[in-house]
């Protein structure tokens, strides 16, 4: 009797969780256009993307397009990404004078975003992806989906660098020093 009830209290338990993952997944936030662009087959182009923005609004990557571009991908819940936020940070600071951005696309909704930013604010701007960024991250390289994921620009849109875990000092100080 009491593997019985074992088993029924297992497939209970993933079923809870194929429901809690399909929820998120439908409450996960994205635009229309960037929703359209992810579902296609084929390469995404990255600067028709809009996404909204943790204190509203919407951020359109067009706007970003024509100078070097850290995009990164993260979630409140990675440890990794969590860590390399301040490394972010600096890189932005350091490196806002000769042209270089950093973009953040959180795979997340927006309360977690919205709380972690009020403890741990950032100067670059932070896009809501929503599950959608995995498929974008995938679309860019990221085969195995994982986090954090980075995404080198030069200033002319291309994406001439990738980086799946956390960045290091040394990695995107040598990339900014030849990418113009």
């Amino acid at each position: 009797m009491k593997r019985r009830n074992l088993l029924a209290a297992g497939v209970a338990v993933a079923a809870a969780s194929v429901g809690v993952g399909w929820g998120l997944r439908r409450q996960s936030e994205r635009s229309p256009d960037a929703a359209d662009d992810l579902d296609k087959a084929g390469p995404v182009d990255v600067w028709r993307l809009r996404f909204e923005k943790p204190g509203g609004g919407e951020l359109a990557l067009a706007t970003l397009r024509g100078r070097p571009l850290v995009l990164n991908f993260w979630a409140t819940w990675c440890p990794p990404c969590v860590e390399e936020m301040p490394l972010l940070e600096r890189f932005q600071q350091e490196h806002r004078a000769a042209g270089w951005q950093v973009l953040g696309l959180a795979v997340d909704t927006a309360p977690p975003v919205r709380e972690f930013l009020a403890r741990h604010p950032v100067s670059f701007a932070i896009g809501l992806a929503g599950m959608p960024g995995v498929a974008l991250s995938r679309s860019l390289g990221n085969s195995g989906g994982a986090l954090p994921f980075s995404v080198i620009f030069d200033s002319q849109g291309g994406a001439i660098e990738r980086k799946l875990g956390a960045l290091k000092w040394d990695e995107l100080s040598a990339w900014s020093s030849r990418i113009k």
